[in-house]
């Protein structure tokens, strides 16, 4: 049973019959109290351990006193920077600031500083020179050990140091967090709690570690592009709880940041305790007057039903974060959520998602991985499905039928990421015959990013080949089902290793697709990824060999253009990188061309003298996947 939103002010403290609280926790989002939301399960999972917490949401950092709220903590402070990395959710790829900011009330920006966790732990220490604070959330999890920061386009220390904390839980945290919590409880000093899985702390001697690997030193690899490739190759390489190492990074002759081993995964009974306890499952009423917190609409109606992934991509950070073992909750618990939810006042018999990382993800890849952990030199899908995935949907399956018998529900919807590749190694059709059945409105969203198999390698995705596999069986299965739906691709410019000709060789493929993207994500280098190690270095740090990586903003402008060539405010851009990688053959008025050879002045009479081209035959006037097809 719920108990209420946690104390946001000492009046609700009091109320709970409290005189102090043993955490306060900083949080750089709104407060929501969501499973979806990590601060929401942390302050729930000690709340359920007999912890008093209180929640301090959003604090002013420019006043000392705006963390003061609840006087000082009995055990300390914990600090996250909210559900994203505050530079991410401050700035676009292009580092312009975003005009909305959909975690705090009233998508209202500047309600948190950059580096967020740094700021407010600077803040603390303003007042409280000795309570321990502990950091955690994805921006200090993949801020840990040093990093190649893209905003400031520098490599930065571990945000250990940066902040002044005493303790980094990275990863999950619902195992960490007790144990320094009950760590602290029992006396032990902050300085001496050294010992726990999935944390990092700071140190003047290694010399009782065992079992550990020296990183190269951080002037090392801020000297050297290579060095700090093949430092990364060594964290990822150690992020399975069952095979890795404790990693140490010496920062001067006194300081060494060290990283424990990774806490173990949660088994399917604590997925389901965690995911029971009493949220309110909205955001504080006190936010109801300022327009309420954008970021609820997406999940409130939305099932978690795993964590971790193993699909490898080179730009996601998950394998830093939220590791390779897939973790599950079981049908009882899910079943027991979503009746919960047909019960709110706002539920109109839709739940819009069941899934996760990756939503037909519904066990480990392998038998091996709960006792043995994750192979470190190969991938579970890529290049290929390694022969000892196990592929199997039955229990997702089973999990989708339960939830559509649930009375008051409508339609049961998959948003998550579908893995195709996964889906092809699945010679049984059950699957994506009720997923195109009953799981999506005409639209299916999927992941190839690419076509040209040289990025894709660099990506950790599949060959095109895989893709173009899948879609024809999406086909078959749609018209096998009596329904007219259509894959809505999901595709990258500017990755690490991406030329204008591949850029070119997308665009065609689009064309012959007959889909033109609304929206284009560019490559955003975020920290802890490959693909971000790849635009720092130069260097695949699986390889150590050398990448092209397009960085001019006017070349990366161009690839992006040539992903919606059809936009008439794209047309000098598409043409220059046309014309310069000799590829004119492309404008024209054939139905293979991407542009015409002329844009049309007002009265649309005037050609262009550069464009020496003779018009040809309308383009793709009957092409049957033109996007007023799709869109009927």
């Amino acid at each position: 049973m719920s108990t209420g939103f946690l104390p946001i002010d000492k009046k609700d403290m009091r109320d709970r019959g409290w005189d102090y609280v043993d955490f306060a926790y900083v949080i750089g989002d709104a407060y929501v109290d969501h499973p979806s939301f990590g601060y929401g399960i942390i302050s729930r999972v000690l709340e359920a351990h007999g912890y008093r917490v209180g929640i301090i949401s959003q604090p002013d950092w420019k006043n000392p006193e705006s963390i003061a709220v609840f006087g000082e903590p009995r055990l300390g402070f914990l600090v996250s920077s909210g559900n994203m990395d505050s530079m991410v959710n401050h700035y676009t790829v292009s580092k312009k600031r975003r005009r909305e900011d959909a975690y705090t009330p009233g998508g209202v920006t500047g309600k948190r500083p950059d580096y967020a966790t740094v700021v407010y732990c600077n803040l603390i220490r303003q007042t409280y020179k000795h309570t321990p604070i502990i950091i955690g959330g994805i921006e200090a999890s993949l801020r840990r050990l040093a990093h190649y920061d893209y905003w400031s386009d520098k490599v930065k220390r571990s945000v250990l140091l940066d902040s002044a904390a005493d303790i980094l839980s990275y990863g999950m945290g619902e195992h960490s967090i007790i144990e320094i919590a009950d760590a602290l409880n029992s006396g032990l000093d902050v300085a001496d709690i050294t010992f726990i899985p999935g944390t990092v702390y700071k140190t003047k001697s290694i010399e009782n570690l065992y079992d550990y690997i020296e990183l190269p030193s951080y002037e090392e690899i801020c000297e050297s592009k290579k060095i700090y490739a093949k430092s990364f190759l060594i964290q990822y390489q150690n992020t399975d709880p069952f095979s890795a190492k404790t990693l140490c990074e010496k920062y001067n002759d006194h300081l060494y940041v060290v990283q424990n081993p990774p806490a173990k995964p949660l088994t399917t009974q604590e997925m389901d305790d965690v995911y029971s306890y009493g949220y309110m499952r909205d955001y504080h009423p006190s936010y109801k007057k300022l327009g309420g917190v954008p970021a609820i609409n997406e999940i409130k109606f939305s099932l978690t039903s795993n964590r971790g992934c193993f699909g490898g991509c080179s730009f996601c950070a998950l394998t830093f974060h939220q590791g390779r073992i897939v973790q599950v909750r079981s049908h009882e618990n899910i079943i027991e959520e979503a009746k919960l939810m047909t019960e709110d006042k706002d539920f109109k018999g839709y739940i819009h998602d069941v899934g996760g990382p990756t939503a037909n993800f519904r066990a480990p890849s392998c038998e091996k991985q709960l006792t043995r952990g994750v192979c470190t030199n190969r991938q579970c899908l890529f290049p290929k499905p390694c022969p000892n995935l196990k592929v199997d949907h039955s229990d997702y399956l089973k999990l989708l039928r339960k939830l559509r018998d649930i009375p008051k529900v409508k339609k049961v919807f998959i948003r998550s990421g579908i893995r195709f590749d996964y889906v092809n190694a699945d010679k049984n059709d059950d699957f994506l015959k009720e997923l195109c059945r009953h799981h999506i409105s005409g639209q299916l969203r999927v992941a190839p990013e690419h076509v040209s198999d040289n990025v894709l390698k660099l990506m950790g995705k599949p060959d095109n080949a895989v893709y173009t596999e899948f879609h024809k069986r999406y086909q078959r299965i749609n018209s096998s089902v009596d329904k007219e739906q259509y894959v809505v691709p999901y595709l990258m410019s500017s990755h690490p290793g991406s030329t204008l000709d591949d850029a070119i060789a997308l665009a065609e493929y689009i064309r012959d697709m007959g889909y033109i993207p609304e929206q284009v994500q560019d490559f955003y280098p975020t920290p802890s990824t490959i693909s971000t190690c790849m635009y720092y270095t130069g260097y695949d740090p699986r390889t150590m060999e050398k990448v092209y990586v397009p960085k001019n903003p006017h070349e990366k402008a161009m690839q992006r253009a040539l992903i919606q060539y059809k936009n008439p405010e794209n047309y000098e851009l598409v043409r220059e990188a046309l014309i310069k990688c000799n590829r004119q053959d492309l404008i024209g008025f054939d139905k293979k061309c991407l542009i015409p050879p002329r844009k049309l002045s007002k009265d649309r009479n005037t050609i262009r003298k550069n464009d020496n081209i003779k018009p040809k035959s309308s383009a793709g006037k009957n092409n049957p996947h033109s996007i007023k097809k799709r869109n009927k």
